[in-house]
């Protein structure tokens, strides 16, 4: 899949130099606090000692998905980039101000919508810009990890790009237990990468500001069948226990009223058309109006907000 043109027998990231068979910590300088102190992006890269692809691993684009953080943080002390072909370049926290404030955004601008930057624009824009500049141009595809937002928590899925046959590949690889095509979002990331021939396929799974196990246990396991797979790691067979469900439609399921949300089902079911899947009801005891399936699907996202206004996701549902 990805055979010709490897780029990693040199890569150089911010004026350093890794070979073939090198590790290192790059620390990329992206502003300075008005105190003085410089704040620097950690990028770990591990270049294996043969030629081969070169894959990026990304998490905290947007500050408060903690789970993302954790979830490389994981991979990196349980040792997992023993990276014998090819070349793995890890960024746990690419939104560093968003993370110490637990939010989204940094400076009141979603980061994920700034790309490709501007090194003069604002601190969203210079973060997309030496980010693009220094580590986008080196690799051949990314795993981008996110999470959902506004206490919407995403069951595990994969989303790649439409038309996008590598990106396809690489989430039927990843095997979470959903994956579909994502429409491009205008400078994004996955958007400018998309433009320069780099499949990027996102990772979406638990909530923000919140730690959730089953999503990071589905996360490492799909980064080890693509490091398996596509030979980074050796000659390990994957562990593959389900297929991944692929999705062809999606919608959300909206309140209409407003009031108090009370789901009755597990995140990931299967449900049926008509099936009752939760409901909104008022404060005061007076009435519970019923959520139901308006077709066969299965849920791939529900809001734990308990107090929610009419027109607000309920429950994201996909059909085959």
């Amino acid at each position: 899949m990805f055979k010709a043109n490897h780029k990693n027998e040199s890569v150089e990231i911010a004026g350093h130099k890794i070979g073939l068979g090198e590790q290192k910590l790059i620390h990329l300088e992206v502003d300075r606090l008005p105190t003085g102190l410089l704040v620097k992006i950690p990028v770990f890269v591990f270049n294996g000692t043969k030629l081969g692809p070169t894959m990026l691993i990304q998490g905290g684009l947007h500050g408060d998905e903690v789970n993302s953080v954790e979830l490389i943080r994981r991979m990196l002390a349980e040792n997992t980039f023993k990276i014998v072909k090819g070349c793995v370049i890890v960024v746990p926290i690419l939104n560093i101000f968003g993370f110490l404030s637990s939010s989204r955004e940094v400076s009141g601008k979603d980061a994920n919508r700034y790309f490709p930057g501007n090194k003069n624009g604002s601190l969203a824009s210079r973060i997309a810009y030496y980010h693009t500049k220094a580590i986008a141009a080196n690799i051949d595809f990314a795993v981008d990890f996110h999470t959902g937002g506004d206490q919407r928590c995403n069951f595990p899925q994969i989303r790649y790009t439409q038309g996008s046959q590598k990106g396809a590949k690489l989430a039927e690889i990843f095997n979470a237990p959903f994956r579909f095509e994502s429409k491009l979002i205008d400078k994004s990331f996955r958007k400018v990468a998309h433009k320069h021939g780099i499949p990027v396929i996102v990772y979406e799974g638990g909530e923000s500001n919140r730690l959730d196990e089953y999503a990071i246990e589905v996360g490492i396991q799909g980064i080890n069948n693509i490091l398996i797979h596509l030979g980074f790691i050796g000659n390990k067979a994957p562990t593959i226990k389900n297929t991944s469900v692929l999705l062809k439609k999606r919608q959300w399921l909206r309140a209409p009223i407003a009031g108090l949300f009370h789901s009755i089902l597990k995140n990931g079911q299967q449900v049926q058309k008509n099936q009752i899947l939760g409901y909104v009801t008022d404060t005061y005891g007076r009435f519970s109006t019923p959520i139901k399936a308006p077709i066969n699907a299965y849920i791939i996202a529900i809001n734990n907000s308990p107090v929610i206004k009419r027109g607000d996701a309920l429950f994201h549902i996909g059909t085959v």
